[in-house]
C-alpha cells in the first residue's frame, strides 16, 4: 500500500547516472507530476560547477530567450528544467556539445515527448539519450525489485514471486491511488480526488496549450473523459467520434496530442507473419491508471473495472521495459476468430511472454485459451504464458502456463 516517505527512489537514477557518463545531452522526459525535477537535482549531486536553470519563472525564460548563447555557458553539468518552453536553446545546445563533446554537458527535463514538438527545429541524433520517467511503479512504492520482466525471459514459469495476502478490493485500490508521488502520498480519497481534478486543470491549461492551438478545450475534456471509460481496449476513431460528435480527423488530433504530454500510451498490435489474422488496431491505456479511475469514478460495472486493472498492469510492464536488462518491445494481441492477448513481450531474439489479465480471484483452464493459441503457432518461440488475476496462489496449467497473482509484477526477482 502507499507509502508515507517523503522521496521514494526511482530506478530512472541509474538510467541517468549511466548516461551523463558518456553522453552529452541527458534527456528526462514525462508527464508532469512524476518527479523529473527532482530527480534530475538528485542526479546532479556530487558533479561540480553543475548549474540550474528553471524555465518556469519568467526571468530565467526571458534571459533563455535574449541571448543564448551567454545563457549556455558553463564548464559542468548544466540542468535545464522544462526545456521545452524556450525551442531557441535547442540549436544553440547543438552547437556546444558539437564543439565540446564532452559527456554530460546538459541533463534536460521536459512535460511532452520534446522531439515530437514542432517548435523544435532540430533532434540530435548521436548527441543525446533520452530516458521516459513514468509514475511510480508498485516496487518503488512498496520497496520491491520489480522484476518480473527479466525473469519471466530468465525463469519461465518457474519464476519465483512473494506469497500474495493482495485480493481484488486491494488491486483497486491500488488502481484508486496510481502512481503520481502527490496522489500516492495522499492517504484519503478525498484528497487524491483534489489532486486528480488540479491535476487535469493544470494538464488543459498549460500542456495543452504549450503544444497545440486548442479552441474547444470542452471538446478535449469530453475526449479524456471518454478515453478512460475505454482505456485498456482498442482505439477506434470513427466510434469516438461518433459518440462526442466531431470530425475523426480532429479526434486524431486530439488523441495524437495527449500522447505527446504523456497523458496515454498506445500499445501497438502484435502481428507477425505466423498469425497474419491479426487485427491491426492499437490498444489505448492511460499512463497512469489512478488518473483513469478517477475520471470513470461512479461507473460501476465489469467492463470498466476490467480496463482499469488491465491498465493497472500494462502500466506495470510499461516502466519495467524501461530499467530492464531483456528490454523487450511491449504488444497486445488480437485476431479476426476472437482470440486475444491482453500484453505480448518479444525480445530481440524474437522470443515471446505472453500475458492475460483478470480482474478475477478465480482463474479457469478456459482463461488460457489465447494463450495456447499463440503456443501452438510461435513453438519455440513462445517462453511462457501466464494469467495475471486477482487471487493469492501461483499455479501451473499446463506446460510454460501458469497463472501469478498480479503483485508478482513487483515481487518476482530475476535471481
Amino acid at each position: 500500500m502507499p507509502g508515507t516517505r517523503e522521496y521514494l527512489p526511482r530506478r530512472a537514477a541509474d538510467l541517468v547516472e549511466e548516461a551523463l557518463a558518456d553522453t552529452r545531452v541527458v534527456i528526462i522526459n514525462g508527464a508532469r507530476q512524476t518527479g523529473k525535477s527532482t530527480l534530475a537535482e538528485l542526479c546532479l549531486r556530487g558533479r561540480p560547477d553543475s548549474v540550474r536553470r528553471y524555465l518556469d519563472d519568467p526571468r530565467t525564460r526571458a534571459s533563455a530567450v535574449a541571448d543564448p548563447v551567454a545563457f549556455l555557458d558553463s564548464c559542468g553539468t548544466m540542468l535545464i528544467d522544462e526545456v521545452q518552453r524556450v525551442p531557441e536553446l535547442w540549436l544553440t545546445i547543438k552547437h556546444i556539445v558539437d564543439r565540446d563533446p564532452r559527456p554530460g554537458r546538459f541533463l534536460l527535463t521536459g512535460s511532452a515527448r520534446l522531439l515530437g514538438l514542432s517548435e523544435l527545429p532540430d533532434a540530435l541524433p548521436g548527441r543525446s539519450e533520452t530516458i521516459e520517467l513514468f509514475p511510480l511503479s508498485q516496487g518503488e512504492i512498496n520497496d520491491e525489485p520489480d522484476g518480473f520482466v527479466d525473469a519471466a525471459f530468465t525463469h519461465g514459469t518457474r519464476l519465483q514471486a512473494k506469497p500474495s495476502e493482495l485480493r481484488r478490493r486491494d488491486y483497486l485500490t491500488l488502481v484508486s491511488c496510481g502512481g503520481y508521488p502527490e496522489a500516492v502520498r495522499r492517504t484519503s480519497p478525498r484528497r487524491r480526488t483534489q489532486f486528480f481534478r488540479s491535476y487535469l486543470d493544470d494538464i488543459m491549461s498549460r500542456d495543452v496549450h504549450q503544444v497545440a492551438d486548442i479552441q474547444r478545450v470542452s471538446d478535449m475534456r469530453r475526449l479524456i473523459g471518454t478515453l478512460a471509460a475505454q482505456s485498456g481496449g482498442l482505439l477506434n476513431y470513427n466510434r469516438l467520434a461518433s459518440d462526442l460528435a466531431l470530425p475523426a480527423s480532429t479526434v486524431r488530433d486530439y488523441v495524437g496530442l495527449l500522447e505527446l504530454i504523456y497523458l496515454i500510451r498506445l500499445i501497438p498490435a502484435w502481428a507477425p507473419n505466423a498469425t497474419a489474422r491479426a487485427v491491426a488496431t492499437p490498444k489505448l491505456v492511460f499512463n497512469d491508471v489512478g488518473l483513469a479511475a478517477h475520471l470513470v469514478s461512479g461507473v460501476t460495472n465489469d467492463a470498466t473495472t476490467g480496463g482499469l486493472v488491465e491498465t493497472f498492469v500494462m502500466g506495470e510492464l510499461a516502466r519495467q521495459i524501461t530499467w530492464s536488462q531483456t528490454m523487450p518491445r511491449l504488444y497486445h494481441y488480437r485476431d479476426r476468430d476472437g482470440y486475444e492477448v491482453d500484453a505480448v513481450l518479444e525480445d530481440n531474439a524474437g522470443r515471446v511472454i505472453a500475458i492475460e489479465v483478470k480482474a478475477a480471484e478465480t482463474v479457469r483452464t478456459d482463461d488460457f485459451r489465447s494463450l495456447r493459441l499463440l503456443q501452438r503457432r510461435l513453438g519455440d518461440r513462445f517462453r511462457a504464458g501466464f494469467v495475471l488475476y486477482c487471487g493469492d496462489q501461483q499455479l501451473p496449467f499446463g506446460e510454460n502456463l501458469a497463472c501469478l497473482p498480479i503483485s508478482a509484477l513487483w515481487t518476482a526477482s530475476d535471481e
